[in-house]
């Protein structure tokens, strides 16, 4: 039975676990997205939310116990300043996890791990310019 027990041990021991958890965490926050399998995602879920609760708090306790799990002081800045404030109105789900499909090497199931409000944007392609457009710009950087 498997009662009370909470989180998965993802095949590693709890240093190494806590580990990867916490620099997957940091790099998410840093990023507000990570592409990573299902399972790791599943797992960091929780502790990126607590992380982003503590944010909400901006308190000096808070400030530290993100210390204590966050691996860099730029990215609890950035949660403090920028995250906390961004979701304060917001009661909890701050992430949503997207499945991509099996990984091509090992067939891994593969996800990423966004915030909610930071939707992928395609970036704009530069417009070509036309041969007149490169020979009028040509002519005028001459006079």
């Amino acid at each position: 039975m498997r009662h009370r027990v909470s989180g998965k041990k993802l095949r590693r021991d709890t240093a190494h676990r806590m580990a990867l958890l916490r620099n997957l965490v940091t790099s998410f926050l840093e990023k507000e997205r990570v592409r990573t399998t299902l399972a790791k995602a599943k797992a960091a879920r929780p502790l990126a939310e607590k992380m982003i609760t503590l944010g909400k708090k901006d308190t000096l306790h808070a400030r530290r116990q993100a210390l204590r799990f966050i691996y860099k002081k730029e990215v609890v800045r950035k949660l403090f300043n920028e995250l906390g404030p961004r979701f304060s109105e917001r009661p909890g789900g701050y992430t949503r996890i997207i499945k991509l499909g099996p990984r091509a090497g090992d067939g891994a199931e593969m996800a990423i791990l966004e915030m909610v409000g930071t939707e992928f944007k395609k970036k704009e392609k530069k417009k070509e310019k036309t041969l007149k457009e490169k020979v009028k710009a040509a002519k005028e950087a001459k006079r």
